[in-house]
């Protein structure tokens, strides 16, 4: 959710471009108008304002330059009107959703057995995976913490300068320490030692990135974690 605020300067009127007998005066801007006006008209008036949006396809800032093809869209509109977390109403939405978890998880190479299958969720975006997971790191940590009866009230996370800032967002929200690798001339990404040196007792996760905010590069996932079990050998 994007929280924003009215600009007071503008005007307090939605005027249309075109001749219209149902438009002939201006709509309020911020107000429900005392009558309706046809659909059509309603659509040619917002479609009219979208057009002064900028363009996805050349969006580099908000990761959203990719093209589907027509008929993932044809698919998104025939699914837009079901209430999916309501999985006993769509199974098979639910059994799409849990194939396509798998198909990643062995992509990654997951840890899993012939008969076994992963566990996962579909989200609306990256935020919210980020969201659930870091939730997920840090119950999970302050469990642990609890059962051996130490402090669960100080988690941190790491992560490289260059992480996504959604990580930030989840640290403020959920109130956890977020601990940054900087980066340094020539090397964009998370230095794995400097990641691992920074982890203490309270760490609830690495965070890497594949596919950097700045320059698309993958951080060294796999060097991040031989590095992490060295340490969890040596610290318990």
């Amino acid at each position: 959710m994007v929280l924003s605020r009215a600009a007071s300067d503008t005007d307090v009127s939605v005027h249309s471009t075109f001749a219209s007998r149902y438009v002939r005066s201006s709509l309020p801007r911020y107000r429900m108008p005392e009558n309706s006006i046809p659909k059509e008209a309603a659509y040619q008036i917002i479609n009219d304002e979208l057009m002064l949006d900028g363009n996805p396809r050349l969006n580099l800032a908000s990761f959203v330059t990719t093209w589907m093809e027509p008929e993932c869209d044809k698919l998104i509109m025939a699914s837009i009107n079901k209430n999916y977390v309501d999985m006993d109403e769509y199974p098979v939405t639910t059994e799409f959703q849990n194939r396509c978890v798998n198909m990643i998880a062995h992509l990654f190479h997951a840890p899993l057995g012939e008969s076994e299958t992963a566990v996962g969720v579909g989200t609306v975006g990256s935020s919210e995976a980020i969201m659930l997971a870091g939730l997920a790191f840090k119950r999970r940590w302050q469990n642990k913490r609890k059962a051996e009866g130490k402090p669960f009230d100080k988690p941190n996370i790491i992560t490289g300068a260059n992480v996504q800032v959604c990580w930030e967002k989840f640290a403020r929200y959920f109130e956890v320490e977020l601990k940054e690798v900087k980066l340094r001339e020539g090397y964009y990404v998370m230095d794995p030692e400097q990641a691992v040196e920074m982890v203490d007792e309270n760490t609830i996760c690495v965070a890497a990135i594949l596919g950097s905010t700045l320059n698309g590069e993958f951080e060294d996932v796999k060097r991040i974690n031989d590095l992490l079990e060295e340490k969890n050998k040596q610290t318990g």
